[in-house]
């Protein structure tokens, strides 16, 4: 059964709430009210025009996008297309709402002159730095590392959602910046069928989580007009906001809807929120990476010390709660010994298999070794 929460009252019953809908963007969304979207996040296609196969030097062919859905017949058709799914858009968006949409160098540039001839205000420029970016086998260009993601407002000056200090908290209490790093969407968070890809594009939940998170509030409705194998509705589910999913090929369809049926939210008494980690270089490790990395859960308890009985819940922020405080591992800590606290050696989660608990530095281990085993370094 489809997740459901208590706010009906707060969204127009003509919106088709938590379901993916097949068919095409435009002809869907002209059916949905007026101003009736908080957040739209949309990653088009990018108009990448391959010309020829691309093979790796070990002579396997490279799974790239050659499918219908991403050809056009130059960049007059492109810039068409792209002027009436964010017309579209821009219809059903909320005066206060926002919207993010991404591409690479192929199509960003030209999504973004389409936004601002539409009225859009751009709020900012996110450069998605992938940690482990696909090779450029040919060896005749810079490797494509980052791609690029625009957020804008739909009328300039009005308010508008924008949660600076859950990001702030979820970068260990340092101000998030522009660039974003992290790694493609790999192993077993990748869907595959018989094997292959479902889907040549799949974005990492957890850039998805920062778009979310950061520019919009619990019971929110999140569209997505290009909805793929559905990673959008996957994390809006799992933050409790409402959800619209539009996608065309009816393949994608059927697994986005079993991909988002087995999404379990945890339940809380109020918002709060997501984020990722920080720059691999530094090799600093925010608490909340170990949440969006699945390797702790929100709403589980956290043992201060290896024994008794003093537990904290895990938010989804990457703060902890005891006893009607929240704040770091570190403070949280303090405040219950009274003394200077390093949160990671202090703090423990219990192994469901062994059922013993485990101090929480083990996990930032994984996350670092995570990390060095996607980017291992490099003889310069």
């Amino acid at each position: 059964m489809i997740w459901q929460v208590r706010i009906e009252e707060m969204s127009p019953p003509e919106l088709p709430l938590d379901q993916v809908i097949h068919g095409d963007c435009l002809d869907v969304l002209a059916t949905l009210p007026e101003k009736s979207v908080d957040l739209i996040f949309a990653d088009p296609p990018y108009n990448l025009q391959l010309q020829q196969e691309l093979w790796r030097p070990n002579m396997t062919k490279v799974d790239a996008v050659d499918d219908d859905w991403d050809r056009f017949g130059g960049f007059a058709e492109y810039d068409g297309f792209t002027r009436d799914w964010l017309t579209a858009c821009r219809r059903v968006l909320k005066d206060d709402g926002t919207i993010w949409t991404m591409g690479t160098y192929h199509n960003v540039h030209r999504l973004g002159a389409v936004l601002q001839d539409l009225g859009f205000w751009i709020l900012n420029e996110v450069v998605w730095i992938k940690t482990n970016p696909m090779p450029n086998f040919r060896g005749v260009r810079f490797t494509n590392a980052n791609e690029t993601l625009l957020w804008a407002q739909k009328k300039r000056g009005a308010h508008y959602t924008f949660n600076y200090r859950a990001m702030k908290s979820l970068n260990d209490d340092l101000q998030m910046r522009s660039d974003w790093y992290l790694p493609l969407c790999t192993g077993r968070e990748r869907i595959r069928v018989n094997g292959a890809k479902a889907h040549p594009t799949q974005k990492p939940e957890a850039l998805l989580y920062r778009v979310i998170l950061s520019s919009s509030n619990r019971g929110d409705v999140v569209l997505d007009p290009f909805f793929g194998t559905g990673t959008t509705g996957a994390v809006a589910k799992k933050l409790h906001r409402r959800w619209i999913g539009v996608e065309r090929d009816a393949g994608y369809v059927d697994i986005a809807r079993e991909r988002i049926e087995a999404v379990q939210p945890a339940m809380f008494s109020e918002e709060e929120l997501y984020a990722f980690d920080t720059k691999r270089e530094q090799r600093r490790v925010p608490f909340g990476a170990l949440v969006e990395r699945g390797l702790l859960q929100p709403g589980q308890k956290l043992y201060f010390g290896r024994k008794g009985d003093v537990a904290a819940t895990v938010l989804a922020d990457g703060q902890i709660r005891f006893n009607g405080s929240t704040g770091s591992i570190h403070e949280v800590g303090r405040a219950i010994q009274n003394a200077p606290c390093n949160g990671w050696e202090n703090w423990y989660y219990l192994d469901e298999q062994s059922g013993e608990r485990v101090v929480i530095d083990k996990l930032r281990g994984i996350v670092r070794r995570q990390d060095a085993a996607e980017n291992p370094p490099t003889d310069h």
